[in-house]
């Protein structure tokens, strides 16, 4: 036991393993897309003589370290890996927006420019030449995407965009070396500028309420005739003396003159009314329902004057010639409407129904307005196309709302192309500073006329003083008559080769289109700044629930 004891305490003792101590805790490995962690160096131990600072070769590494390699340059560009913060200053702001992937403002900014590019492309692969430099489309193309540009900065200072979409047509027209509004076709522009007075007339036709109509039916027609001809009147003696104008293109001028503008008057007027203004007595209503039959009649009587100027035969049936006019445009209006509540059939669906109803209230409008002219008797075109959609509108009540709303795009396209036309219209070298001096005075003349009138006009509808003084206001703006027909009377002129006439066009034209820089902004802004403080307020929601407790009550009857 002895010899036992003393062979245990000679053997060598073995050290145990160094073990790890149980509450060390374990390092945790980095994420896997840590961009330090895939560009590490692969340590091995000393004993085997490796250097510390190579690395692994393995093609999945060699991978990983090219991915990461170019994810930390590409980092401070990505928009996920620099969030934006809620109190986040302008330069901040600017700087993320412009982060990668594309997003936001830029986002848009860029998949326009693609859908502009890639829209000239196909017609440059459709039209060839046409769609070149030098070309009438190429021309019309960029002319079209330049004025929706002008007047989208317009529209950022609260002022109508028709007037950004102007200035652009007249700058395209007259910068040097870049007047590429003198390719465009004179006939691709007129037949354009009708298409666009189709959508206005046809948007009006929809828009008129006809029970305001009925409860306003005498003070509606009182005020679309009365100041519209007492200004045409006064714009007519006053061009005659002051102008030098012949008595025919003096009221010619003053019926030009005499239409206001849907374009300008229904966005703010629609606006009061949301808000409450007026609604009671109907006074946004009113306007908006005169202000498409004031266009009417400017444009007819515009029509039998033009007729009578360039009248080659029987001057007798050419005064006749402008009741007859109107006579046609409305019965055709009317069994063009009547035709529209039975076709297209309900057996559809909605959107079937809507689609059909809309190609067939445009295609009729433009129907009657290029058939019409045609056929000799323009004047007729416009009122057929605004009573064909307000007979048809009165049949399909509610549903006619998603009609005005394909109708309300169509208008969108056609703006640009109607204001940016009659821009280009205007050439320096043919503007006279005495003209335009004289002309505004013509204008002011004329415009201090018409409220006067506007204001004996509703008279007896039991508005009161705050109330007529804004109709008067309302009643001043002036855009889209002008524009459509400001150069009809100078195009006649130059197709029959009277180039005396043609002179008196370029005037006519001239004073036109400053009617529209002065009255559209300062009318535009006369209504939103004037309408809160002239027309009482009421409470919308209770107004719409009377109105739905009367239709009830008329269904219940019925």
């Amino acid at each position: 036991m002895a010899d036992d004891k003393s062979k245990s305490s000679t053997m060598p003792t073995r050290d145990p393993p160094d073990r790890p101590p149980k509450d060390k805790p374990k390092q945790n490995r980095p994420p896997k897309h840590d961009y330090a962690y895939c560009i590490t160096t692969v340590e091995a131990p000393p004993s085997q003589g490796v250097s510390n600072t190579k690395l692994n070769k393995s093609p999945k590494s060699r991978k990983k370290q090219c991915y990461a390699r170019c994810s930390a340059m590409v980092r401070p560009c990505m928009a996920r890996h620099n969030p934006i913060w809620d109190d986040a200053t302008c330069w901040e702001q600017f700087k993320y927006g412009l982060m990668c992937p594309p997003h936001g403002h830029l986002a848009k900014c860029v998949m326009l420019l693609l859908m502009t590019l890639l829209l000239w492309g196909v017609l440059w692969a459709i039209t060839g030449d046409e769609a070149l430099p030098g070309g009438n489309l190429f021309s019309l193309y960029v002319l079209i995407i330049c004025c929706v540009l002008g007047g989208y900065v317009v529209g950022l200072i609260h002022l109508p965009p028709l007037l950004g979409m102007l200035m652009v047509g007249f700058a395209l027209r007259n910068i040097p070396k870049i007047d590429i509004a003198n390719d465009i076709d004179r006939t691709w522009s007129s037949a354009l500028r009708s298409m666009a007075l189709v959508v206005i007339l046809v948007q009006a036709g929809l828009g008129l309420d006809a029970q305001a109509l009925k409860r306003l039916s005498i003070v509606c027609v009182r005020l679309c005739c009365m100041p519209c001809i007492a200004e045409a009147c006064t714009v007519g003696i006053v061009a005659h003396f002051i102008l030098g104008f012949p008595w025919l293109w003096g009221f010619m001028l003053g019926f030009v003159l005499g239409a206001v503008t849907p374009a300008v008057i229904v966005p703010t007027l629609m606006s009061l009314q949301e808000r409450g203004y007026g609604v009671t007595k109907g006074v946004p209503t009113l306007v908006i329902a005169a202000a498409s039959a004031d266009d009417v009649v400017a444009i007819s009587a515009f029509g039998v004057i033009l007729g009578a100027t360039f009248a080659k035969g029987n001057i007798v049936f050419s005064i006749l010639k402008g009741p007859l006019e109107l006579l046609m445009g409305v019965s055709f209006g009317c069994i063009c409407g009547v035709v529209l509540w039975f076709i297209p059939s309900k057996d559809q669906t909605p959107t079937q129904v809507t689609m059909q109803r809309f190609l067939l209230v445009f295609g009729g409008g433009l129907f009657a307005v290029f058939g019409s002219s045609s056929a000799g008797f323009p004047g007729a075109g416009a009122l057929g196309a605004l009573s064909m959609a307000f007979v048809a509108g009165q049949k399909w009540n509610k549903e006619k709302e998603s009609v005005e709303r394909l109708v309300g795009i169509l208008w969108k396209i056609f703006e640009p192309v109607l204001f940016g036309l009659i821009g280009a219209e205007v050439a320096i070298e043919d503007l006279d500073p005495k003209t335009i001096g004289l002309g505004l005075a013509t204008l002011g003349i004329g415009l201090m006329v018409r409220v006067g009138v506007s204001i004996l006009a509703v008279t007896g509808a039991k508005l009161n003083w705050k109330e007529k003084i804004f109709i008067a206001i309302a009643w001043l703006p002036k855009a889209t008559v002008q524009a459509a027909i400001g150069s009809i009377a100078r195009d006649t002129a130059a197709a029959m080769g009277k180039d005396d006439l043609v002179l008196l066009g370029n005037q006519l034209l001239t004073i036109a289109v400053l009617s529209i820089l002065i009255t559209a902004p300062l009318g535009a802004i006369a209504i939103v700044l004037t309408g809160p403080r002239l027309l009482e307020k009421s409470d919308v929601q209770e107004l719409k629930c009377e109105n739905s407790d009367d239709e009830e009550e008329e269904g219940d009857e019925g």
